[in-house]
């Protein structure tokens, strides 16, 4: 009788073709597929189950299809960043990719997800949405990773236009850059190495879009008419209207209206900065317009002249607002501007990471759309660094997408295979071991 070798350990399954690759904002979905060397274009799904004032409900992209935003209420699953009412974020993925008529249908027995989280998210959130994604939902290979990460699976010299040969090697992940994320609940700013963040140096700033356009309808019902039962329509009005004032001093003088029952000639013309808004009806027109000021409606409207439309004049508001980001101190929050919390990030790290990460500041996030953004912050950086420090803030092509572009450009890199899970791997070992390989592969400091 011939001795047999030692018995071969049977294969375990092939890993999955296909990646769907999910950015859970706050605000918005970005979700799209990876398919081996083929990334499609990402959808953005309204991350929220909405209800009108007639009461009909819309779940996710069905809020295409609503027309009357007045008086609109939001459910939202995703609260300062973390996913923390699964029973909502559950409806919210069945319908658009699990059901039946599911707008980006996906087998998750056959697919692997890789998934963003904010940083220094708590483990029990962790565990909860492990659990979700492979006992709920059963996807065949999972990733959980921290979202400024991924943005450093991109060509980041592009961003900057940086001039190079053309047979160039890109470097993915990217050596060193910053990236400051600027989305709908909250600011954070994250230095990178080599994709890893370093945690001890991540700041955080709890000003974004949902707490600006909280604030401008806060000082639309002082001066105009109460709109604080219209989120929708003042969040509109926040992102075609407002900017970031490169002088603000400046344009609150231009924007002053003077002394009692004086009527300054700047406050009179608008300045330049005075904009009309007008609101939508329900009827006839569905999304608010912005139209240079015209002072002679204003008069009409004044003296009792019949006016069809519901007009609103933006004066210091349009830069009032995004000045939360630079002054939160403005309505009295005892935290740092984004140019303080970026001083403080580097200054618990080495002096020798400056320069790099100085050099390679990326932006990304709805809020940096807001114009002048990246000069106004370029412009304080600027005042508080060493002369010999270059100062470079990019903007991708499209900061909304930012992160899902690099997402996906991990599921396609090599480090996929080896840091995702599989499902049989979590049956065998559990959810604390899932966590802890997470937190081993690019969630911690090098």
């Amino acid at each position: 009788m011939v001795g047999g070798g030692r018995q071969s350990q049977p294969a375990g399954p092939a890993p999955p073709s296909t990646t769907l690759v999910l950015d859970n904002g706050a605000n918005t979905i970005k979700a799209g597929f990876v398919t081996g060397s083929r990334t499609d274009a990402p959808r953005l799904i309204p991350n929220c189950i909405a209800r009108d004032r007639h009461r009909k409900t819309y779940v996710a992209s069905e809020f295409e299809k609503c027309r009357d935003f007045g008086e609109i209420a939001f459910r939202r699953p995703v609260e300062k960043g973390f996913i923390v009412n699964w029973e909502a974020q559950k409806e919210i993925w069945d319908r658009e990719f699990f059901d039946d008529k599911a707008p980006q249908k996906c087998d998750p027995s056959a697919t692997r997800l890789v998934l963003t989280e904010q940083p220094n998210s708590l483990p029990a959130l962790q565990a909860h949405c492990d659990q979700m994604v492979f006992e709920e939902f059963g996807f065949a290979s999972y990733y959980r990773g921290i979202g400024p990460s991924f943005n450093a699976y991109q060509d980041i010299q592009a961003i900057f236009q940086t001039p190079r040969e053309p047979d160039t090697t890109i470097d993915i992940p990217a050596e060193v850059m910053l990236l400051v994320d600027s989305g709908y609940s909250h600011t954070t700013v994250t230095p990178l190495l080599q994709g890893r963040p370093l945690h001890t140096a991540i700041r955080r700033l709890q000003v974004g879009g949902k707490l600006m356009t909280n604030y401008l309808a806060r000082l639309l019902s002082v001066r105009h008419f109460d709109m604080r039962n219209e989120p929708y329509i003042v969040n509109e009005m926040k992102e075609a209207a407002c900017y970031v004032s490169l002088d603000f001093n400046r344009d609150l003088e231009k924007t002053w209206k003077g002394t009692r029952g004086e009527r300054r000639e700047d406050y009179l013309t608008g300045a330049g900065i005075a904009k009309d808004y007008v609101l939508p009806d329900s009827h006839t027109r569905f999304h608010g317009i912005l139209r240079d000021h015209e002072p002679a409606v204003s008069a009409r409207a004044r003296k009792g002249v019949v006016v069809t439309e519901d007009i609103m004049t933006l004066r210091n508001e349009r830069f009032a607002v995004p000045e939360l980001l630079f002054r939160p101190s403005d309505i009295d929050m005892h935290q740092p501007g984004l140019a303080d919390l970026i001083m403080q990030s580097l200054s618990v790290l080495p002096i020798g990471l400056w320069p790099g990460l100085l050099a390679n500041i990326v932006v990304v996030g709805g809020n940096t759309l807001i114009e002048n953004f990246s000069q106004r912050l370029q412009t304080e950086l600027l005042e508080r660094v060493p002369d010999a420090c270059v100062v470079r803030v990019g903007r991708p092509e499209n900061p909304i997408t930012s992160t899902w572009m690099g997402a996906a450009n991990f599921a396609k890199h090599e480090h996929v295979e080896r840091l995702a899970v599989t499902k049989q791997e979590y049956e065998e070992n559990g959810a604390g071991w899932v966590a802890r390989k997470f937190a081993a592969g690019l969630g911690v400091d090098s």
